[in-house]
């Protein structure tokens, strides 16, 4: 029962104390110099040269991908910050403020990835990079063959750099050889957005519907680069790979309750994340220059990763199993927010109402 309680609280921790600075001015880092328009990107002979080792382009590419989406997503609520694609550049802000976008090589120089270099530059040998890489290009490469990103008489070309050409894609045929199942699933969803979106369907329904398949092209991207940005991982230090581990691991459970990642929901959620890469030495949760809840968030996470391995993902499973219907996905995040808020909830019963659930579906 402590390991379905720390689980809930990765998810939830964020509610609890703030500790990572994610956004400026509510609204992710360097977003108002990031380019709005594909026109305002680099052209060469007719063709968008998008290079997404340049924060701002990489930061562009979900400006464009939040705007052109938004007309579809009036089902996640009123405002204009309400679109579930907002989580990615809050990602992307926390990752550069962090650090996580520098290079991790023993005794590396270099100032890319650093806030403070100009242009801010993101290192091709970070694996918070490489990973962030599978989150931004392959959605807006989608987002563009599927018309919802509209390129007008441009052709695209995506720049890859030459010592990491293996790793990544130049254009969507590329992508789409390279890794068909994220592709595909990213295409889905843009391609059923004004579908749904036009539907005689509830908000309520729509809403499900969205961020059910949000969440699998996410998932799918997240298990791409898991395996295509396995080698950098190696660079970090071992604290630094459990917690990334742990990160990496805890989206399953946000996953299969479809969380709305709008934009206030994103920032609690990222609020306890540490706020520098963790070294060697660092011992969590008893990290003097971390506060209170980055320590708690660094044990909860280094729990999981123990607690999984000994029970070879079976709650997780459990959990999915639960999540069967709009209606218990609901239920599934008002049970993570009272196990963590309400100290009279019955935490005790938690795996019971949760094989309740998965056995009446």
């Amino acid at each position: 029962m402590d390991f379905i309680r720390a689980a809930a609280a990765v998810i939830l921790l964020a509610v609890l104390g703030q500790a990572a600075v994610v956004s400026e001015d509510g609204l992710p880092i360097k977003w108002g110099k990031a380019p709005s328009e594909l026109s305002q990107l680099p052209t060469a002979d007719g063709v968008i040269q998008v290079n997404p080792w340049d924060y701002l382009q990489r930061m562009a590419l979900y400006k464009l991908l939040i705007n052109s989406t938004d007309p579809y997503m009036s089902s996640m609520g009123p405002g204009d910050k309400e679109n579930p694609l907002w989580s990615l550049p809050l990602q992307l802000g926390w990752k550069l403020r962090s650090g996580r976008l520098t290079d991790p090589s023993p005794g590396s120089s270099s100032s890319c990835g650093l806030e403070s270099s100009e242009p801010v530059c993101i290192s091709t040998q970070s694996w918070y990079a490489c990973m962030n890489y599978y989150m931004s290009v392959l959605p807006f490469l989608a987002a563009v063959q599927t018309g919802v990103v509209k390129k007008g008489e441009f052709q695209l070309q995506i720049q890859v750099p030459s010592e990491v050409s293996q790793d990544y894609c130049a254009n969507f045929t590329d992508c789409s050889t390279k890794h068909p199942d994220a592709m595909t699933k990213w295409e889905k969803f843009f391609q059923s957005l004004q579908q749904i979106s036009d539907s005689e369907d509830t908000d309520f329904s729509k809403k499900d519907k969205i961020l059910g398949l949000l969440w699998a092209a996410e998932e799918a991207s997240l298990q791409t680069a898991s395996t295509a940005c396995s080698e950098r991982q190696k660079l970090y230090s071992y604290p630094e790979v459990r917690f990334a581990q742990g990160w990496l691991n805890s989206a399953a459970f946000v996953a299969a309750a479809r969380f709305h990642a709008n934009v206030e929901r994103s920032e609690k959620l990222m609020a306890p994340l540490p706020s520098r890469v963790l070294q060697e030495s660092d011992k969590p949760p008893n990290i003097d220059d971390l506060s209170a809840e980055e320590n708690h968030a660094l044990h909860i996470f280094s729990w999981m990763n123990s607690i999984n391995t000994l029970l070879g993902g079976s709650l997780v499973n459990l959990w999915r199993s639960a999540m069967c219907s709009p209606q218990a996905r609901e239920k599934g995040q008002g049970l993570l927010h009272d196990l963590i808020l309400d100290p009279k909830f019955p935490g005790s019963s938690l795996m019971a109402i949760l094989t309740e659930m998965s056995t009446s579906c």
